[in-house]
C-alpha cells in the first residue's frame, strides 16, 4: 500500500518542480499600448486577465500610453519590446527607412468614431473647416484617419486646429465641455459620451465594415496589432511566437463568449461604474475584431493607398508591404 503512495508523491513532486521551472524561465516581455482602456486593444489585456500570456512562460508588463505615436515612441527608444498599436505605423517607419513588422492582427476595423461636441454647430466633415478637432495624440493613427477623412470631403488638414484629447475621460470631458467641435474617440468612451449627451453628432463610424466603406471606400482596413522592430522579432521568434499564439486563443475566446462574459473578464477599472454600458459599447464593436489574428493582403494594401494618399512620405516611397506585417508566427507550432 506504500508504494502507490510513494510513486503519486514523486509524481506530485516532479510536477511541482517543474511548474517552477516554468516560473523561473518565463520570458519577460514589455509591451506598449497606445490607449489600453480603449476596446481597440482590449486583446492585448485580456490575454493577461484569461492567464493565456503566463500559459505560453510569459510574464508581460502592458504599459500604457495616451495614444499609439507615444507607445512608439517607447519602442523606438528602448523602454518597450512589442507595441500593441495600429498597422499604419509599419507602414509609416518603412517610408522613413525603418523595418517593423507586425505579427498578430486584432482588429479588422478602425474601431474609432469621429463625433461632435453637443455644443458644436458642426453637421458633416466639411463643416471642420475653421474649427478645433481632438484626436488621442497628435501624430497618432486617430490624426491620421481624420486628416484622410478631411481630404476625402475636400477640407485641407492645415484649415483646422488640431490637439491631443486623450482616450477616455480627458477626450469624453473635452466634447462635453466643447473644449473641441468634434473628437476621434474609441469606445467605451463613444458610447459614455452618447448616452450622456444625446445631441453629439456622428461624423463617421468605423467600427464596422459598412462604416469603414462608407469613410473610406475600402472593404477593410486592418488596425490594432502587435508590432515590433524586425530586428527584434528575428532576435525572439520564439517569444515572438508564444505572443501570437496568446492573442489568437484571446480572439477565439471572445467570438465564443457574450459581451456580457467578456465584460466580466475585463478589469473593473475598464468597466467604470456602469458594466451595462460597457457591454453595449462592446455588443456595437465586436464586429471589429478578428476571428484568427490573420492579416489579408487586401487590407494592408488599403491602409497603404489610405496612407499614399494623405502622406506624402508614404506617397513617394517604395515600400514592399509583404515587410511590414507576417502571419507566419500564427502557423507556429511548438
Amino acid at each position: 500500500m506504500k508504494k502507490p503512495a510513494l510513486a503519486a508523491g514523486m509524481v506530485l513532486a516532479l510536477a511541482l518542480v517543474a511548474a517552477c521551472a516554468r516560473r523561473h524561465d518565463a520570458v519577460a516581455v514589455r509591451i506598449a499600448i497606445g490607449g489600453q482602456n480603449q476596446l481597440l486593444y482590449l486583446p492585448t489585456t485580456l490575454a493577461a486577465e484569461l492567464g493565456y500570456y503566463r500559459d505560453e512562460g510569459l510574464t508581460v508588463d502592458l504599459q500604457d500610453f495616451p495614444g499609439g505615436s507615444k507607445a512608439l515612441q517607447a519602442l523606438i527608444g528602448g523602454s518597450a519590446d512589442v507595441v500593441s498599436g495600429f498597422y499604419d505605423h509599419t507602414i509609416q517607419m518603412a517610408a522613413e527607412g525603418r523595418e517593423m513588422t507586425a505579427f498578430v492582427t486584432m482588429l479588422r476595423y478602425p474601431g474609432l468614431v469621429l463625433v461632435t461636441s453637443p455644443q458644436s454647430a458642426v453637421r458633416r466633415v466639411e463643416d471642420l473647416k475653421g474649427r478645433i478637432v481632438g484626436v488621442t495624440t497628435v501624430g497618432s493613427s486617430s490624426h491620421m484617419l481624420l486628416t484622410y477623412l478631411l481630404k476625402r470631403h475636400g477640407v485641407a488638414a492645415d484649415s483646422l486646429s488640431v490637439i491631443g484629447i486623450g482616450t477616455a475621460a480627458t477626450a469624453i470631458a473635452a466634447l462635453e465641455h466643447g473644449k473641441v467641435d468634434a473628437g476621434m474617440m474609441g469606445d467605451p468612451a463613444y458610447t459614455i459620451l452618447s448616452r450622456r449627451t444625446p445631441g453629439a453628432r456622428v461624423l463617421a463610424d468605423l467600427r464596422t465594415g459598412d462604416g469603414v466603406r462608407e469613410a473610406f471606400g475600402a472593404d477593410m482596413y486592418p488596425a490594432s496589432v502587435l508590432y515590433s522592430t524586425t530586428a527584434w522579432i528575428q532576435g525572439n521568434r520564439d517569444t515572438t511566437s508564444r505572443l501570437a499564439r496568446a492573442i489568437v486563443k484571446t480572439l477565439a475566446w471572445m467570438q465564443t463568449h457574450t459581451p456580457a462574459e467578456i465584460a466580466e473578464k475585463t478589469p473593473p477599472t475598464f468597466r467604470g461604474g456602469d458594466t451595462a454600458l460597457y457591454v453595449d459599447a462592446l455588443k456595437n464593436s465586436m464586429s471589429m475584431f478578428s476571428p484568427d489574428g490573420r492579416m489579408e493582403g487586401g487590407g494592408a494594401e488599403a491602409v497603404r493607398k489610405l496612407l499614399a494618399d494623405s502622406m506624402d512620405t508614404v506617397a513617394h516611397a517604395s515600400i514592399d508591404l509583404t515587410k511590414t506585417y507576417t502571419n507566419e508566427f500564427i502557423d507556429a507550432r511548438r
